[in-house]
């Protein structure tokens, strides 16, 4: 088990949530709404997620800096979302769950999937009361 598993156990934790933001994505992959959805059912096998539904995969953004697709999907313990920026190549992923993952895993499947050039990975246990939150 890896340090952030233990500290969601240890602190009780109500939830994970990894951000993930890529840079210098392979266009042809985050420009096919077929692809996408792959990867989100390739991730919730990887990371044992129920997805509930089907994936949505929209192609929207009247703004170039910011057109492409969204995507977002129920899982039985929350949702993953993500949006593709098309003139940037860079994508934009969130995973949040109540049942635990290993952030380190999504964070390297994601970037082989989507070919990434650079990866930032950011995580936060949700759901924790420290002293100065009401």
């Amino acid at each position: 088990m890896s340090n952030i598993k233990d500290e969601f156990h240890k602190k009780n934790a109500w939830g994970l949530l990894t951000s993930l933001d890529l840079f210098g994505c392979n266009p042809e992959i985050i420009r096919d709404a077929d692809k996408i959805k792959k990867y989100v059912q390739e991730l919730c096998q990887l990371i044992e997620m129920k997805r509930y539904g089907e994936t949505q995969v929209v192609h929207f953004g009247e703004e170039e800096r910011v057109a492409g697709f969204s995507m977002v999907q129920l899982i039985e313990t929350s949702l993953i979302s993500g949006h593709f920026a098309n003139m940037s190549n860079s994508a934009y992923i969130d995973i949040f769950s109540c049942k635990d993952y290993e952030p380190s895993v999504v964070e390297e499947f994601t970037k082989k999937f989507f070919e990434a050039k650079e990866v930032k990975m950011y995580y936060v246990l949700r759901g924790l009361m420290e002293n100065n939150e009401r």
